[in-house]
């Protein structure tokens, strides 16, 4: 039973980090890019809601196009992932109306710097565990 617990804790460490990164990398992507090509409208809560939206998609729908398009990333030696990173951003504007991108050419963008701001923040964080 205790193992359970710790699990479920460290799943859910995981997604409030995921969901920090995501609401931070999509704030980031709206400075580079700018507030015509990519923007939230509102509040601040509005990127928080954002970030938690494309949080969920990633870990609900990502894994299921990763899997059947396994071939395709394979061919392109991983280059598809873009276009899946792309994919799924532009599917949280669609779902999330506050979110707005411009074109998908601006969603992979964004797509890059979400990728390198996530993996800035799981660096750091690694430096802190140690």
């Amino acid at each position: 039973m205790r193992k359970r617990q710790i699990k479920n804790q460290s799943l859910t460490k995981l997604f409030l980090v995921r969901w920090f990164a995501s609401s931070l990398g999509l704030w980031i992507a709206a400075a580079i890019l700018g507030p015509d090509r990519l923007n939230v409208s509102g509040h601040w809560i509005a990127w928080i809601i954002s970030g938690l939206v494309l949080a969920a998609v990633n870990m609900f729908i990502r894994p299921i196009l990763v899997i059947f398009s396994f071939s395709a990333i394979a061919f392109t030696l991983g280059l598809f992932m873009l276009v899946i990173n792309g994919f799924l951003i532009l599917l949280v504007s669609w779902i999330y109306d506050t979110l707005y991108i411009k074109s998908f050419g601006v969603a992979v963008v964004a797509g890059i710097i979400l990728g390198l701001v996530n993996w800035l923040v799981s660096q750091v964080l690694e430096d802190f565990q140690k």
